[in-house]
């Protein structure tokens, strides 16, 4: 899918889903990223995401919870939760983290399998490295979908990049 691709505002907005199976450590990061994407870029009007597991845990994995906020992204307040294939059949792309036995309508959702490896139970520099991929995958869907931000609006880590 392009940036053409991506359905007419008119057709409303772009559905973004990011799934796993406990949704407590990828899809929530990819949910956060997609949240910082839509805010950063003015896409609020244009952009919804919906995130959730197939069999969700009690909560987001503490490792995750800890690796977000060492960059400023909280997301201890999350609560992980059952996605239903018809949320997900109503996305326009669907993002698996590559542990995802969903069966969606392939026709009518872009399903895409991140294959992601899973930060529960990992030492803390592995999930910042699952995070840093987490995020860039993000941000180039976003790109993709919606074009690369202006040099006005700030880069992934924050800063104003030179014009």
């Amino acid at each position: 899918m392009t940036s053409d691709a991506a359905p007419a505002e008119s057709e409303g907005p772009v559905r973004l889903g990011f799934v796993c199976v406990q949704n407590a450590g990828r899809s929530q990061m990819s949910a956060a990223f997609a949240e910082r994407e839509v805010a950063r870029r003015g896409l609020e009007e244009r952009v919804e995401i919906v995130t959730g597991g197939t069999h969700p845990a009690d909560e987001v994995h503490p490792v995750v919870v800890d690796a977000m906020a060492e960059i400023e992204i909280d997301v201890s307040d999350r609560t992980p939760r059952e996605v239903s294939t018809e949320e997900l059949e109503a996305c326009d792309v669907v993002a698996t983290m590559g542990c995802s036995t969903l069966e969606l309508d392939a026709d009518s959702v872009e399903i895409r399998d991140w294959a992601l490896p899973d930060p529960h139970g990992a030492e803390r520099e592995e999930v910042r490295e699952i995070r840093g991929t987490v995020e860039a995958a993000v941000v180039a869907l976003f790109d993709e979908l919606f074009g690369e931000p202006s040099d006005s609006e700030p880069a992934a880590d924050g800063q104003f990049e030179e014009a």
